[in-house]
C-alpha cells in the first residue's frame, strides 16, 4: 500500500485503541450523568399485624394489614448536587478524551515521519552504494593503468562490500518502520511506500496561552469535579427524609383507614465527617496538580518553541551542508580521476557527503518531533491537520 499523506492515517484515528478507549470512557461518564438525574425508586411495603396468634388472633380474621408506599424526598439539594458532580466528572473525562485524540494524532504523525525517514535512509544507502561502487571501479581503472597501487583497488572493493551491508541494514530498518506504521495505524494492507512527505512539511506555529494547554484544562476540570464531590459529601451528612402513605385494613372491624408517616435517621454517630475530610483532601490534591500542570505547561511550551526554532535552523544548516558536500565530492571525483588527489581524499569527501545527507534527514525528523510536542501543548493536531 502506498500512503499519500498523514491525513489518510488521521482519517482512521477513531479506529485506534487509544481513541476507542477514550470514547468509551466518555460514554460511561455521560451515562453516569443520566443516572444521576434519576430519582430513587419508591418502596412498597406490606405489614400484617395480629395474625396467626392464639385465641381471637388465630388466622387472619382479626389481622390488621397495611399497604404503604414510601419515597425518599431528596431534600437539601441531593439530586442537583449529585447531577452537578456527575457533570463535572463528565467534563473532565471529555477533556481527557480530547487530549487522548491529540496524543493519538501526534503518535501517528511521528510513526509516519519515522517511516518516511527510514525510507529516505534506505534510498540514501542505495545511492551511497552506487557512489562507492563507482569510486571502486575508478580506483581499479587507475590500478590497471599503473597510477595507483593494488592496495587501493582492494580498499575500494572492501568499501563497496561495507556499503552493500549498510544498504541491506537500511532496507531492513525501512521495512520494520513500514510494519510498525501498519500496526499502529491499524491499516489492513501493509505499507510498502510513502509518497507525500511529512519531513518537508513546514511546521504550524500557533500562539497559545498557558490556560489553553490541554493538560491545564484537564487539571482545572478535575479540580472542579473534586470540589463538587465535597458538596455531595456535605449533603450526604444531612438526614434522608422519607415520606410514606398507605392504607390499613382492620379485619375485625371490617374497616379501612389511611396511614401517613415521615421518617429520618438520627445523626448521632455517623455525620459523614470522614468522607467530607477525604473529599477536601482530594480537592487539595487536585489544586496541587493544577499548579504543577500550569508550571509544567509553561516550561514545556517554552522548551518546545525553542526546540522548534532550533530544529528549523538545523534543517537550513543541514541543507546547506548537503549542497556543499555534494560540490566537494564532485570536485574530489574529478580530481581523483585526473590523478591530482588521492583515494583517501575521495573517500573522505564521500563520507562527508553521506554524513551530510543523513544529518539532513535527522534534522527534519527532529523538527517533526518538535512540532508534535508543541502541537500537543497547544491542543491541536500537528502541521495543521485535522484529527
Amino acid at each position: 500500500m502506498v500512503l499519500t499523506g498523514v491525513e489518510v492515517l488521521l482519517a482512521r484515528l477513531g479506529e485506534t485503541p487509544a481513541t476507542m478507549e477514550a470514547d468509551a470512557l466518555l460514554d460511561a461518564a455521560e451515562a453516569r450523568v443520566r443516572q444521576a438525574r434519576v430519582r430513587p425508586n419508591p418502596v412498597l411495603g406490606l405489614d400484617v399485624e395480629n395474625a396467626y396468634g392464639s385465641g381471637p388472633y388465630s388466622g387472619l380474621n382479626n389481622a390488621d394489614m397495611t399497604l404503604a408506599i414510601s419515597q425518599d424526598l431528596e431534600l437539601w439539594g441531593r439530586r442537583s448536587t449529585r447531577v452537578a458532580a456527575a457533570r463535572a466528572e463528565a467534563g473532565a473525562v471529555g477533556l481527557q478524551r480530547d487530549l487522548a485524540v491529540i496524543d493519538a494524532a501526534g503518535r501517528l504523525a511521528l510513526v509516519y515521519a519515522e517511516a518516511e525517514a527510514a525510507q529516505r535512509r534506505a534510498t540514501l544507502a542505495e545511492e551511497t552504494l552506487t557512489l562507492t561502487v563507482a569510486d571502486a571501479r575508478a580506483a581499479l581503472t587507475l590500478v590497471e593503468e599503473g597510477r595507483e597501487p593494488l592496495l587501493r583497488g582492494i580498499q575500494g572493493e572492501a568499501e563497496a562490500a561495507s556499503a552493500r551491508a549498510t544498504r541491506d541494514e537500511a532496507v531492513a530498518e525501512r521495512d520494520a518502520a513500514y510494519a510498525r506504521l501498519t500496526a499502529v495505524a491499524m491499516i489492513p494492507v501493509p505499507v510498502t511506500q510513502i509518497e507525500d512527505s511529512l519531513l518537508d512539511e513546514a511546521p504550524t506555529t500557533i500562539g497559545s496561552v498557558i490556560e489553553d494547554a490541554p493538560t491545564v484544562r484537564v487539571a482545572e476540570a478535575q479540580r472542579s469535579a473534586a470540589e463538587r464531590r465535597i458538596d455531595v459529601q456535605r449533603v450526604q451528612a444531612r438526614p434522608d427524609i422519607n415520606a410514606s402513605i398507605g392504607i390499613r385494613r382492620f379485619e375485625a372491624e371490617d374497616a379501612t383507614a389511611l396511614t401517613f408517616g415521615v421518617s429520618m435517621p438520627l445523626p448521632l454517630f455517623d455525620r459523614n465527617r470522614g468522607a467530607i475530610d477525604a473529599a477536601r483532601a482530594e480537592f487539595r490534591a487536585a489544586e496541587a496538580r493544577l499548579i504543577g500542570a500550569r508550571q509544567e505547561a509553561e516550561a514545556d511550551r517554552n522548551a518546545a518553541e525553542a526546540r522548534l526554532r532550533a530544529s528549523a535552523s538545523r534543517v537550513a544548516a543541514a541543507d546547506a551542508g548537503v549542497t556543499a558536500a555534494e560540490e566537494a565530492y564532485r570536485l574530489s571525483r574529478i580530481g581523483f580521476e585526473a590523478g591530482r588527489i588521492s583515494q583517501l581524499e575521495l573517500r573522505s569527501s564521500r563520507a562527508a557527503l553521506i554524513n551530510a545527507r543523513n544529518a539532513a534527514v535527522d534534522a527534519r525528523l527532529a523538527r517533526v518531533r518538535a512540532e508534535i510536542d508543541l502541537a500537543r501543548l497547544q491542543g491541536r493536531a500537528p502541521f495543521g491537520t485535522q484529527p
